[in-house]
């Protein structure tokens, strides 16, 4: 696809921003959007006769670890249809090259262009940390968007609204543990953003190698040791931590173990909820990004009945994945 410039909405330092339309989030294989008088959607004009469905968002992730945040999503915003594309087949980005996941992620997006979804969210957040900037800046067409979802958590951690552009200040947080798959830490993208609003916080950075795959193979024995084992390496070098981040979007299915591990004196950020009210706010102010889409579809380039049984557990309800 030719690179075309990024047509950015206001918002500070190129974040296009983020924090009500009736999905049945039902224990059935799929969720199936309700529709209000017009039958068109949240906010969406009428289509024309025998025009093409349309979805209204999509959501990308590299795996399984996004449905934490459709899960939100679906709640939050009963009424807006999804379209959600998880690169099975190539999970985990975190250990990946940037120009791999660049390449990957743009073809995931494309795929749910593909879908209709003139707005993306990257659900993922080495997606978000490695190849959102430069997607943003060289590839994405004017008439689309993609999101990232480190943004919204950074707001929450500083207690920023959105469009708030008034310079960096400090922060009642001055310790932050951060905990995300090694391509995120590399990356120093959470820095580089909490940089834009806070001054005089000092992250700490914990890579954690196994933890997704230990997630993503359904290995919860595994996945709860990796979680007390990377939470004592980063207190050796930070031993009071006065706030968390989960920095991965898979990280929510073990937030338990992360609190736990972590102490009750640490307050835990996880994504999910705060993407959820951010893109509620997002789709307030741009409602003209919303689709006409009746249903949600997920989307998997792996073996869709093998993700399905996954997800289904993943989430503790009956999800079926189609081919992508």
């Amino acid at each position: 696809m030719p690179s075309l410039p990024l047509h950015r909405d206001p918002g500070r330092h190129g974040h296009a921003g983020w924090p009500k339309p009736r999905l049945d989030f039902r224990p059935e294989a799929t969720y199936q959007v309700g529709t209000g008088a017009e039958g068109s959607g949240y906010g969406a004009a009428p289509r024309g006769a025998g025009a093409e469905e349309r979805m209204a968002v999509g959501v990308f992730d590299s795996g399984l670890g996004g449905l934490t945040v459709l899960d939100a999503l679906l709640r939050r915003l009963p009424d807006v249809p999804f379209a959600y594309y998880g690169d099975n087949a190539h999970t985990p980005y975190g250990v990946r090259e940037a120009d791999d996941i660049f390449r990957l992620t743009c073809t995931g997006v494309e795929r749910l262009w593909d879908e209709g979804s003139d707005l993306v969210v990257l659900a993922c957040n080495t997606a978000s940390a490695a190849a959102l900037k430069r997607m943003q800046e060289t590839w994405v067409p004017a008439d689309k968007r993609v999101l990232g979802v480190f943004v919204p958590l950074i707001e929450a951690l500083t207690e920023r609204q959105w469009g708030d552009n008034s310079p960096p200040r400090e922060v009642a947080v001055k310790h932050v543990a951060l905990f995300a798959t090694p391509a995120t830490v590399s990356s120093r993208a959470f820095q580089r953003e909490l940089a834009f609003r806070a001054i005089g916080v000092d992250v700490e950075a914990q890579p954690c190698g196994g933890l997704v795959d230990a997630i993503e193979d359904g290995d919860m024995i595994l996945a709860e040791a990796l979680v007390h084992s990377h939470v004592a390496a980063l207190k050796r070098r930070m031993p009071r931590p006065q706030a968390a981040v989960l920095g991965c979007t898979h990280y929510p299915l073990m937030e338990a173990a992360f609190r736990d591990a972590l102490g009750p004196d640490v307050a835990v950020f996880s994504q999910p909820e705060l993407v959820a009210a951010s893109l509620a706010d997002y789709l307030e102010r741009r409602p003209e990004m919303l689709g006409t889409g009746r249903e949600t579809v997920l989307l998997t380039t792996g073996d869709p009945a093998a993700v399905s049984r996954h997800a289904t557990r993943f989430l503790r309800r009956e999800i079926a994945f189609r081919a992508a």
